[in-house]
């Protein structure tokens, strides 16, 4: 299978970081995030890799270069503006089997090709790999109804925590998907969703209860970095 990732964007809730690196090349450990996502692709069989690139491209392109040195092949898709999140994909060729989408900034020990099995299995336009994530409130929750124009107080939750199905932004797209994503404009994954959603077509999620995080926040990359120095050989097994 053909992997696409997603490395265009700007990143900026991780500055200073990203004033000078794209996201994707800031490191994790003594690694850059996008050669730990790229080397766990080569040791789940995929043989080529598209970096869709915008942002500080050249920086990207010198630092991965051809991707021989893993034994699979990159090529590069530039966006001449930004294009959201899957905007990009209308500008890559031979996307004429199901491939895998991923943003290039992610830290997981998902097993691709488990994923590529599953969606094989839905034989939907789209499999979503989603985990779990507890978020909790530092406030007291109020329930309340509204009688004779006063709202009164039902119920009371202090510091409640929530639970949520969440994307963990790895995809399996079926070629089908091209039919709901415009050509030549910004469009960004929840629009397509919705689409989906309005035009009855299925899709399917692959619940990955394993590890997974975002470097969204200079906090996730600390969070990232202490997580990969402790548990290095989960995240890249054939090393």
């Amino acid at each position: 299978m053909r992997a696409v990732i997603l490395a265009g964007g700007q990143g900026r809730r991780l500055n200073p970081y990203t004033l000078v690196l794209p996201k994707p090349l800031v490191p994790i450990g003594d690694l850059p995030v996008i050669e730990i996502v790229v080397r766990q692709l080569a040791h789940y069989g995929f043989e080529r890799v598209t970096i869709a690139v915008g942002y500080h491209s050249e920086l990207i392109m010198a630092v991965m270069g051809d991707g021989a040195k893993w034994g699979l092949n990159i090529d590069y898709s530039r966006e001449d503006r930004p294009l959201n999140t899957v905007g990009p994909l209308r500008l890559i060729d031979g996307l004429n089997e199901p491939f895998l989408v991923m943003n290039g900034d992610l830290l997981t020990d998902l097993n691709y090709s488990e994923l590529a099995a599953a969606h094989s299995r839905h034989g939907t336009i789209l499999t979503i790999a989603s985990c779990k994530r507890r978020v909790k409130l530092q406030l007291g929750v109020i329930s309340y109804a509204t009688e004779n124009n006063r709202s009164i107080i039902t119920g009371y939750r202090e510091k409640p925590a929530f639970e949520y199905e969440v994307s963990s932004g790895i995809y399996i797209f079926d070629p089908r998907i091209f039919d709901y994503i415009p050509e030549g404009q910004p469009f960004g994954f929840d629009e397509l969703m919705l689409r989906l959603l309005d035009e009855n077509e299925p899709a399917a999620l692959y619940h990955f209860e394993g590890h997974w995080l975002d470097m969204g926040t200079p906090e996730d990359l600390e969070r990232a970095n202490e997580e990969f120095m402790n548990y290095r050989q989960r995240y890249l097994p054939n090393e």
